[in-house]
């Protein structure tokens, strides 16, 4: 049985209605760039994650970077992050001008060891200004924890440490939208426990556009309003520019898509709950060969303990369960083949293999499997037919 890794056309079915609707009321009014419909998602966005302030982007690299010149970071500064995740995580972080610094991860939940940045911090010598400064003497100023696959970093030890170091943290949420976590002993979303945040809206997230878009959510006002100055060139009124901004502006009709598809996003989390539960049943006796994804906030009986953007699984002979799975037609990718250290466009940043041993592991080990709301529960059981022939034979 041929399986997708993932089928936008099932959902779309689920949302045609309503995207049509919207999107056809945005061609109505001819009003394509900013304006009503997207201030009409900022504000419900707000209320669907907490946030304060919520401010619409070209895309989540976009919202990442713009956050990064609103606070004024960029060159002779640093920013701390995870060497395993999408390139934009660091990417930003160097165009913004700032260096990134990368702290090894936790085996468990592949996200930054903040215990490891802990350690790293302490070992710094401070500058004349009293901020930590990194071996190539550049300012430490944030940390940018990844919520990586759709489950919540544990804020509360980086928030300590940042704390403690006068740093600012920058919580990346792109893959986690509706996920909870406790934070400050209260139950908390991804995005809402830290100074800024952003979101990407690209079409596989578990919120998607109909091209890229992204969302900057912020607790103060005055970032708030730095965040809007800098996605519009820096443009307070017609021609008249503060500051050096970007063309970071979300454009109405992703808005509206994106509108149209929040109700239903607590409805597709719950069903890629369902689905990574029966995975988790049907692999949990093949422990040796197959490691299943942790869950450490599931105890705390939040019900979006973990949102599922992808069921990352870390499996003995990755390569040859690849080569199987192919053969099978069962759709699959590797997150992440090749650690941000070891990229061929940060090797200036003078770090080699070994450097991140548990990054560099999981990019050896770990592989995708489908998880998106529409999969079937013969589907499911397809895969993990292919996955137990391979290690049982």
């Amino acid at each position: 049985m041929r399986v997708p890794l993932l089928d936008l056309a099932r959902e779309y079915e689920r949302v045609r209605p309503a995207v049509e609707t919207r999107v056809r009321s945005v061609f109505d009014a001819q009003q394509f760039i900013l304006g009503k419909v997207v201030e009409e998602f900022e504000h419900a966005f707000c209320e669907f994650t907490g946030s304060a302030h919520a401010i619409g982007m070209s895309s989540g690299t976009d919202a990442q970077l713009a956050i990064l010149m609103a606070l004024q970071i960029g060159p002779g500064d640093a920013v701390i992050t995870t060497p395993y995740s999408f390139f934009a995580t660091a990417g930003s972080i160097h165009r913004a001008g700032a260096e990134p610094v990368f702290v090894d991860v936790d085996p468990d939940t592949f996200e930054i060891d903040s215990t490891k940045v802990r350690a790293y911090l302490a070992q710094l010598a401070s500058g004349s200004d009293g901020q930590l400064v990194t071996a190539r003497g550049n300012r430490v100023r944030a940390v940018l924890p990844v919520h990586l696959f759709g489950l919540c970093c544990a804020m509360d030890p980086l928030y300590d440490a940042a704390r403690a170091y006068r740093l600012t943290i920058i919580e990346d949420a792109a893959q986690a939208i509706g996920a909870e976590c406790f934070f400050r002993n209260k139950p908390s979303q991804a995005g809402t426990m830290a100074e800024a945040a952003f979101f990407s809206f690209f079409p596989t997230k578990n919120l998607g556009a109909a091209g890229d878009a992204g969302m900057a959510v912020c607790r103060d006002e005055r970032l708030a309003e730095e965040l809007r100055l800098v996605r519009n060139h820096g443009m307070e009124q017609g021609y008249l520019h503060r500051i050096v901004g970007g063309n970071f502006r979300l454009d109405a009709i992703q808005a509206a898509v994106l509108h149209a598809k929040l109700p239903f996003v607590q409805e597709w989390n719950a069903a890629r709950r369902r689905n990574a539960s029966l995975y988790a049943a049907a692999l949990a006796d093949l422990q040796d060969d197959v490691k299943l994804p942790s869950e450490p906030w599931k105890r705390t009986g939040l019900a979006n303990h973990h949102t599922w953007h992808q069921f990352v699984i870390r499996v003995k002979r990755r390569d040859e369960l690849l080569s199987r799975l192919t053969e099978a037609e069962i759709g699959h990718a590797v997150y992440y083949p090749v650690p941000l250290h070891l990229q061929q466009c940060f090797a200036f940043l003078g770090y080699k293999a070994g450097d991140f041993p548990e990054a560099e592991r999981a990019a050896r080990e770990a592989v995708a499997l489908p998880i998106f709301p529409g999969l079937r529960e013969e589907e499911i059981e397809a895969v993990v037919r292919t996955i137990r022939t391979f290690y049982e034979t």
